[in-house]
């Protein structure tokens, strides 16, 4: 069975991936090495891994879904309004339905908060 899906996120600097993850967003330290941090909020967590070379060929954008979307929009917009994507800086129903925001590093790593509308009552047989 599969349970997560955990993205390694790759920086030049790993302070970049601090800044981003820990400081704007409130992620926790769960591991640290040289080279590597593994932060985790919310049973959400990602790999930095410090490689100059593969930084700049990649630069991700992943989804994090939550059921608080808004809490988590006033959390960061009053946290580090700055990582707040010029192109989806609050929270909108997107056509496929479900309420979008982003936030976006300074090496352009992006990350979309996704809260997808609760599921319609089955009907009530009489």
């Amino acid at each position: 069975m599969l349970q997560k899906l955990i993205p390694k996120i790759f920086y030049e600097h790993l302070d970049e991936g601090f800044d981003f993850f820990v400081d704007g967003l409130g992620f926790q330290v769960l591991h640290q090495d040289q080279g590597m941090v593994v932060v985790e909020r919310d049973g959400a967590k990602a790999c930095l891994v410090e490689s100059a070379g593969q930084a700049v060929a990649n630069r991700p954008e992943f989804a994090i879904e939550t059921d608080t979307i808004g809490v988590l929009h006033v959390e960061i917009r009053s946290r580090r309004p700055d990582l707040l994507h010029p192109d989806s800086a609050t929270v909108t129903k997107k056509p496929w339905g479900a309420l979008e925001f982003a936030v976006r590093d300074a090496t352009d790593v992006c990350v979309v908060f996704r809260q997808w509308p609760a599921p319609a009552p089955a009907p009530v047989a009489a």
